[in-house]
């Protein structure tokens, strides 16, 4: 291959690109749990979850009537979610030693059972839960939140 400044430039785009999809698809924890009708949906594909199914963002976790889902995520976040629930991580980042650190989550519906990681624990305003009706900021170590239909 001739690398001409124009085959150089071509080359870095790619490359460019290539990292930046590959880093929406980082597995960011595993489902630990899961009994009942359990799924993690990615690009609109329904999985079911099993313990070791990888949990990457923007995935939504979903039960069914009888479902339940255990995921621990790679800070040691718990997330437990109930019967008839959707839960999405929206954003997650996890690296303590450049003090980069987010969890942005979505419960559209449903029940969650919140038991904070490293991340809570070293910077509390960086993590967040959104529902339909408000947000939640975490200030200590464990919560419940339910969303009910209208």
């Amino acid at each position: 291959m001739n690398l001409t400044p124009r085959n150089f430039a071509w080359a870095a785009a790619l490359l460019l690109a290539t990292t930046a999809a590959l880093a929406d698809d980082t597995i960011i924890g595993y489902v630990k749990i899961a009994q009942g009708d359990a799924s993690v949906v990615a690009a609109g594909m329904a999985i079911k979850a099993e313990p070791g199914t990888p949990v990457k963002t923007t995935n939504v976790l979903k039960t069914g009537p009888q479902g339940s889902l255990g995921i621990t995520l790679k800070d040691n976040t718990l997330l437990s979610i109930g019967p008839d629930t959707e839960l999405v991580v929206d954003d997650y980042v996890y690296n303590p030693a450049q003090d980069e650190l987010k969890l942005v989550a979505s419960l559209r519906r449903g029940s969650l059972n919140y038991v904070s990681g490293v991340i809570a624990r070293l910077k509390p305003a960086a993590v967040s839960v959104r529902t339909p009706t408000g947000t939640i900021g975490v200030r200590g170590t464990h919560f419940v939140a339910k969303v009910v239909p209208e």
